[in-house]
């Protein structure tokens, strides 16, 4: 993806965006300062460009029925990259995995999972991340109290 330069006006469509993504054009070219035409340009330029990837809505897990967080940390037998292939790809097929990570540390991965119960997480366990070739050990975590939760990327480093 080819790096653009965000200038004022584009950071702070951006924090908009990242606020309310339902806005419509007039609003937020009004709230940036430009008129709808030229504010449209830019969002659809930044867009095209790979910076704005997609629109989404904010489900409240509670609200349908996942309030458990498990954080998992997964070691591998063999950190080779058929093993790191196939660890990937069995997780990108698992729904209540929401966010995985390659780690530098103790583990190799990081997975953020969302389950209704401790019952679902241990199906979830047993039924698929054990029987995943190459896990060699698991570490789960669960979240007590969700202290901060943000989607909205800090723009402030930027500069023009």
């Amino acid at each position: 993806m080819p790096k653009i330069r965000l200038d004022r006006i584009d950071r702070r469509i951006l924090a908009l965006l990242q606020e309310d993504g339902r806005q419509h054009n007039n609003d937020l070219a009004g709230r940036v300062g430009l008129s709808p035409s030229p504010c449209l340009r830019r969002v659809k330029a930044l867009e095209e460009a790979g910076v704005i990837g997609r629109y989404v809505a904010l489900v409240d897990p509670a609200s349908v029925d996942l309030p458990v967080n498990v954080f998992v940390n997964v070691s591998l037998d063999r950190q080779v990259e058929d093993r790191l292939d196939s660890f990937e790809a069995a997780v990108m097929e698992r729904p209540e995995v929401l966010e995985c990570y390659l780690m530098t540390g103790d583990a190799d991965y990081l997975l953020r999972v969302v389950v209704p119960d401790l019952a679902s997480y241990e199906r979830f366990l047993k039924d698929h991340l054990t029987r995943i070739p190459g896990v060699a050990s698991i570490r789960s975590g669960f979240a007590l109290k969700q202290v901060r939760y943000r989607t909205a990327l800090p723009l402030g480093h930027l500069t023009d």
